[in-house]
């Protein structure tokens, strides 16, 4: 089983009833019930240290107590929520040293992805990167930091994926999702938006000048100035 990506759009509609059961019966509602929490976490709309009502939840989305309850499981697996016996489930807040930890674990990731594809990268796999930082570019441009964001983790995760390791990529989309509940303000400081940019253009054109090194070098720097 392929791992699961860090972020779906919502699978499920808002509010509850007929209308959300019509739309999911033929799926797996734990996947999809856990693709709209991931959504809503991501997004802020359940925030860090917030406490998951079961039942609430399953009412809000119009399943049953089961698929919601293996849903957390899964998210405890993301790196997204906590399970504290006695007390339930809690939305993670992830404290200052533990992303710095992250962030340096990811950084030897991506220097590793980023050699990888200098030496394997197809131009089509070049075109294809290249498009999304088209779209980050855009984003940027309009100060949109939600949508910005979406096609930066868009982009380094399709890296990870053309970089061909399964067991890297699950491990990958943990750090991410655990730095996705600590980072989203940051992005919107100081400007940052074009500098993010210009890193993930040169990203683009060392990987594409095959040479392992200093692709490997760029993206250890960009992961590392990010923290």
């Amino acid at each position: 089983k392929s791992p699961a990506r860090r972020v779906a759009p919502s699978a499920l509609p808002s509010g509850n009833g007929a209308d959300a059961i019509a739309l999911i019966q033929s799926s797996s509602l734990p996947t999809l019930v856990q693709q709209e929490l991931e959504r809503l976490i991501l997004a802020g709309g359940l925030s860090a240290g917030s406490k998951l009502n079961e039942a609430a939840i399953a009412q809000r989305l119009g399943v049953s107590r089961g698929p919601v309850r293996e849903a957390f499981r899964a998210l405890e697996e993301s790196g997204l929520v906590r399970l504290e016996k006695n007390r339930g489930v809690f939305v993670r807040r992830i404290p200052v040293e533990e992303a710095d930890e992250i962030y340096e674990l990811r950084a030897v990731l991506d220097e590793f992805v980023g050699r990888r594809l200098a030496q394997t990268a197809t131009p089509a796999h070049l075109r294809e990167l290249g498009a999304r930082v088209d779209r980050m570019e855009k984003a940027a441009a309009k100060g949109d930091v939600g949508a910005y964001l979406a096609a930066n983790v868009d982009f380094h995760d399709r890296m990870v994926e053309l970089a061909g390791n399964a067991k890297l990529l699950g491990m990958y989309r943990r750090l991410v999702n655990e730095l996705h509940l600590f980072r989203h303000a940051t992005l919107a400081q100081g400007g940052a938006l074009p500098v993010s940019t210009r890193e993930h253009r040169d990203i683009v054109a060392r990987i594409a000048a095959g040479h392992p090194a200093a692709a490997g070098r760029a993206l250890f720097d960009h992961v590392m100035a990010t923290r």
